[in-house]
C-alpha cells in the first residue's frame, strides 16, 4: 500500500523520532511511506480558537496534498480527529471542496487504526522490556473512538509489562489552547493524571498524542519522577530493523 504520513506540527517540530518510527513500522511491514513536502498545519488551533476561515485554506491544502494516497496515516489522535470530524464542517460551504473532503478524510487515519482495521496487524515485531502504562488521549477516545487498538498492538509487544492506569479516561489538562487559557484547572487536572501515573510504578506513560505527552511528561519531570513520556508509535517500532 501507498501510505502518506501527515507527521503534524507538534511531531514535526518537536518528536521528530515518533515519525521515523511510523516509518520504520509499516516499510518493516511491506508498505511504501511518502512524506508530502506541502503538507503543513491541520488547522486545529484556528478552527477550535474560533478562527474558522483561516482554518479553510488549511483544509485545501490538506486534500490537494493527500488526494492521492491509498491512505494518510498521522500518529496524532488529535489532528486525525480534526481532518475527520472538523473538515466536513468547515468545508460545507463550498461544494468542490466538500466533495474532495468527502474523498480524503475517510483515509486518514490514526496509527493503530491504519495498523488494526486496515492492514489487520497487531504484532509489529517490538521488544521493549519495561513497566508501561497507557494514557488513551481525549480526541483518541471520544471522537475517534480507537477503544483497546493502541492495546491491542502495545499487548504483542515482547517482554513490555503493561499496566492499567486508574482513571485513565480522565482528561490530562493539556486540551491545546486549554492549558494556556486555562492553566490553573489545566494545572490540577495535570496532578491528578501525574500522580495516576506515578501509582503504577511505570518506567514510561505512553499514549498516541505528543502533545498531551509534552504535558504529563512536564509534570512528571517537574515532580522529580523517572518516568518517561514516549509515543507509543516507538514503544511498536522496538526491535525493528
Amino acid at each position: 500500500m501507498r501510505i502518506a504520513l501527515f507527521i503534524t506540527c507538534v511531531n514535526d517540530l518537536m518528536f521528530a523520532r515518533t515519525g521515523q518510527a511510523v516509518v520504520r513500522i509499516l516499510e518493516r511491514l511491506g508498505h511504501t511511506v511518502e512524506f508530502p513536502m506541502a503538507q503543513t498545519c491541520c488547522g486545529q488551533m484556528h478552527a477550535n480558537s474560533g478562527y474558522r476561515a483561516e482554518a479553510v485554506p488549511l483544509v485545501r491544502n490538506y486534500v490537494d496534498t493527500f488526494g492521492g494516497y491509498e491512505a494518510v496515516v498521522a500518529p496524532s489522535g488529535s489532528c486525525a480527529a480534526m481532518v475527520r470530524d472538523a473538515y466536513p464542517r468547515l468545508a460545507e460551504d463550498d461544494p468542490g471542496l466538500s466533495a474532495a473532503v468527502a474523498q480524503v478524510a475517510p483515509r486518514t487515519y490514526e496509527l493503530s487504526e491504519l495498523l488494526v482495521d486496515v492492514l489487520g496487524v497487531t504484532d509489529t515485531g517490538a521488544r521493549f522490556p519495561h513497566r508501561v502504562t497507557y494514557h488513551p488521549t481525549c480526541h483518541g477516545l471520544r471522537m475517534l473512538r480507537l477503544g483497546d487498538r493502541p492495546l491491542t498492538l502495545l499487548r504483542q509487544v515482547r517482554d513490555i509489562d503493561l499496566v492499567e492506569l486508574p482513571g485513565a479516561d480522565e482528561c490530562c489538562g493539556f486540551g491545546g489552547t486549554f492549558a494556556v487559557k486555562n492553566a490553573a484547572v489545566s494545572g490540577a487536572m495535570l496532578a491528578d493524571k501525574c500522580a495516576a501515573v506515578c501509582d503504577t510504578g511505570a518506567e514510561y506513560v505512553t499514549a498516541a498524542d505528543n502533545s498531551c505527552l509534552m504535558h504529563i511528561g512536564g509534570g512528571l519531570s517537574r515532580r522529580g519522577t523517572r518516568v518517561r513520556a514516549v509515543h507509543y508509535a516507538e514503544i511498536l517500532a522496538g526491535g525493528l530493523s
